[in-house]
């Protein structure tokens, strides 16, 4: 039966039933009702790899969802202007497209890097503003949506964007629908709780969700998020967009992998 929110997995979730060949994984979660992947790290498969991927997700009539294109922590990126930030965000940008169309993506990941200690923070969401600009206009043409993930500061501490207020103030001065939010709910939670009041307040702007239960970063249903309300609250805002399940799995083997499923068919059975 297929889910009614469109939840989406990740290479290696299912492996101890489905084994390690990619486009069995694929097929497997087909079987168990999922209609969406996503794959963080496609960007560094190769061509012929993507490209494979992305036609057996077409013939099966599922949507691929996000893969990183810009991530990197330990460096202080859109907070800065010049030449050279502006040369390496085009190239990856251009990249982006490049992989977008041979795994049949729409959303790619953006994290903006490091904060800097020596520029206000009102220069640096500037700065950030600008270089968002310029990478929507390579990616609008595509119709590629890069999704800005603000990141908890007990993981990854030192990053510029960490909360969704902050990630919706830029989004509305990017002003394109290629520059929009990915709301990981895991990461807001240790940020800020206050899910659903912040999901509707930016929800012009929210493109994509991921998940993850805290404490743990496991599936729903092992930590204090409610998920089947969370749910329930999307289904009835009429979301029909993708729901990453960007998490780790709570039991080893054949049975993390069928409890996985379950706590998503129980979060998943709220009533319409």
């Amino acid at each position: 039966e297929v889910f009614k929110i469109d939840y989406a997995p990740h290479f290696g979730m299912f492996n101890a039933i489905s084994g390690e060949d990619h486009l069995d994984q694929l097929r497997f979660a087909h079987d168990q009702g999922f209609r969406s992947w996503e794959d963080n790290g496609m960007a560094g498969r190769s061509p012929e790899d993507q490209s494979a991927i992305g036609d057996e997700l077409r013939r099966l009539g599922m949507t691929m969802g996000v893969f990183v294109s810009e991530a990197d922590f330990g460096k202080e990126t859109f907070v800065l202007s010049g030449p050279d930030v502006r040369e390496a965000l085009q190239g990856k940008m251009e990249a982006a497209v490049e992989v977008a169309k041979r795994c049949g993506a729409t959303w790619t990941t953006v994290v903006p890097g490091r904060i800097s200690q020596r520029l206000a923070m009102e220069f640096q969401t500037a700065n950030c503003i600008e270089n968002l600009k310029f990478c929507a206009e390579i990616l609008e043409p595509h119709g590629i949506v890069m999704v800005l993930e603000p990141l908890n500061r007990r993981d990854h501490p030192g990053l510029f964007l960490t909360g969704i207020p902050q990630a919706y103030q830029i989004c509305r001065a990017v002003g394109s629908p290629s520059c929009r939010i990915l709301d990981d709910l895991y990461h807001q939670q240790i940020t800020e709780g206050n899910l659903i009041p912040y999901m509707d307040a930016a929800w012009s702007e929210i493109a994509y969700f991921q998940v993850g239960d805290n404490p743990g970063r496991r599936e729903p249903t092992t930590g204090e998020i409610d998920y089947r309300n969370i749910f329930r609250h999307l289904h009835d805002k009429g979301f029909e967009g993708i729901v990453g399940m960007e998490h780790g799995l709570s039991l080893g083997g054949k049975e993390g992998v069928e409890r996985l499923i379950a706590a998503y068919r129980e979060c998943d059975e709220f009533r319409d």
